[in-house]
């Protein structure tokens, strides 16, 4: 067969760090050049893409998607494969969702569940987070005392520990999510977060939490129910921005006291952002992830009278009802408080957001932005003036490729990187619809938006996947992409801390006193 050959004309190549007016050759869906006036030899075979007056960027990383999820007594719209299309259509190249086991259930099992699904219809590049919902570090029996209320299968397996050890050395897995709310079915206690954060920092993983005060939410939710409360703004106000910020805060201080680095996902409020930036500035090694939606629109759509639409939004954390935290956000993501943009995609339609019609707390959690992250950010970080095209970079591809060991392969267009490569439009509109979307899901929460900043073509491995609007993709097509443990751009700065922070003991001399007798316990 002949070598698939790519060249891009013309444009202006922008990475994190330098932007350069130069062309781009591939072949057999690597980089193999970047310079001015290339002419790659012979010229049968060879794809063109004139990219005159746009940028030439890397491909979009989505830290953050739950494609095909069983959740909440139904699963997402968007499946693998509606879900990474919409993906390609959007700039994105490459997602990363999560394999999340009930609790007392194998992690491998769950893995190798989530894996079985996205193989035969990712139209991307992905990979796979994987979430601790329980711990234990000796052998245990799914379906024991422990956990006789729910239906597990009756089998024994590896401890939680080894399975993670596991999942490291034999399936590509870097990164575990803990977490601190949905009590009752996923949330660790702090004993358990503290053991399996301790555990990720052993293994060179990034640690991932879902911030927020479980018992709180619960309580809050039962007293708001009582009141007569049951709409979707009964969602917002049991999860108050306090329940985020304080979980926060918590997760921040287990992970400084073991020394893990710590990802804290889906950044929604002011005062969750602020915990993150003040212990960034303390020097500590923490990651902020807002999403899209928390950028792009806010949480005054919980009291929106027409109840689908209110529920449309309903997620968790939920939306800030403070109208000016997407860009109070936005300005702590371009100066470099928070890292990385996910969407938290989980898509769920009007029918699925009825299961909770009468109770709140029966509302699947989710919302869409797989498709539209990357011209959000563009319309509200770089339009409005707030950050470069440099930046854009980083936060939406080269910051998540560097915290996940994907770089460079991921995240750079350079001699030898994967050519995931998305000509950008920059003067170019397009305003959103769920009429026009190319996701499954009935709603879209940037509806009307209008977004400057359009792409032009996907480039996947090489291959043109979308080319103004015209899709060529293959279900399955994409690669399941193994990440190393120990990322250098996360660990160096974790390895030095560990070098010169260690606690030692005081030399003294041995107390030579008299020592008080024990008194005897009363009868």
């Amino acid at each position: 067969m002949p070598k698939q050959r790519l060249l891009i004309k013309g444009g202006r190549v922008v990475n994190d760090d330098q932007s350069v007016e130069a062309d781009v050759y591939v072949e057999e869906g690597v980089v193999q050049e970047v310079g001015p006036n290339l002419n790659p030899k012979p010229p049968s075979g060879l794809t063109v893409l004139d990219a005159t007056n746009k940028l030439v960027i890397p491909g979009g990383i989505d830290t953050h998607t739950h494609l095909q999820f069983p959740f909440m007594g139904t699963t997402t719209k968007d499946d693998f494969y509606t879900g990474t299309k919409a993906a390609v259509a959007g700039g994105t190249t490459m997602i990363i969702d999560f394999a999340i086991p009930q609790k007392g259930c194998s992690l491998i099992e769950a893995f190798d569940k989530w894996k079985g699904w996205a193989d035969p219809k990712v139209c991307c590049d992905y990979a796979l987070h994987v979430a601790v919902t329980w711990w234990s570090d000796k052998q245990s029996r799914v379906g024991s005392k422990n956990f006789s209320n729910m239906r597990l299968p009756r089998k024994p397996f590896w401890s939680v520990k080894e399975e993670m050890k596991s999942l490291v050395q034999d399936k590509g897995v870097n990164s575990f999510k803990m977490f601190m709310a949905y009590k009752d079915l996923y949330m660790l206690s702090d004993e358990e977060l503290y053991a399996a954060l301790s555990y990720c920092k052993e293994l060179g993983t990034i640690a991932q939490v879902h911030a927020e005060n479980g018992e709180l939410i619960s309580q809050n939710a039962k007293k708001l129910l009582a009141m007569g409360i049951t709409g979707p703004e009964g969602h917002a106000l049991s999860h108050s921005e306090d329940v985020e910020a304080e979980a926060t805060h918590r997760a921040i201080a287990i992970a400084n006291t073991v020394n893990c680095p710590l990802f804290v996902v889906h950044v929604m409020s002011k005062s969750s952002a602020r915990m993150i930036t003040n212990a960034r500035n303390e020097g500590k090694v923490v990651y902020g992830e807002p999403i899209a939606a928390g950028l792009g629109t806010d949480g005054t759509n919980y009291w929106n009278e027409d109840w689908a639409h209110a529920a449309a939004h309903v997620m968790s954390p939920p939306l800030s009802s403070d109208p000016s935290t997407p860009d109070f956000l936005m300005n702590l993501l371009a100066n470099d408080d928070l890292s990385v943009v996910g969407t938290d995609n989980c898509t769920f339609d009007t029918c699925q957001k009825a299961l909770g019609k009468d109770d709140f707390t029966k509302i699947p959690n989710g919302l869409n932005g797989v498709e539209d992250r990357m011209s959000v950010v563009w319309e509200k970080g770089v339009y409005s003036g707030k950050m470069d095209e440099n930046r854009f970079v980083a936060v939406t591809s080269t910051n998540a490729a560097k915290i996940f060991n994907l770089y460079p392969k991921k995240g750079r267009i350079a001699v030898g990187s994967d050519a995931d490569i998305v000509i950008w439009d920059p003067e170019a509109t397009r305003t959103i619809s769920a009429k026009t979307h190319h996701q499954a899901n009935n709603f879209n929460v940037f509806e009307g938006m209008v977004c400057h900043g359009v792409p032009v073509a996907t480039i996947s491995r090489g291959k043109v996947v979308y080319h103004d609007g015209v899709f060529n993709v293959t279900a399955g097509q994409g690669k399941y992409v193994s990440r190393p443990p120990f990322p250098p751009y996360v660990y160096e700065r974790v390895k030095q801390r560990e070098e010169v922070c260690q606690p030692i003991p005081v030399k003294r001399e041995p107390y030579a006193g008299v020592v008080s007798a024990t008194p005897s316990a009363p009868r």
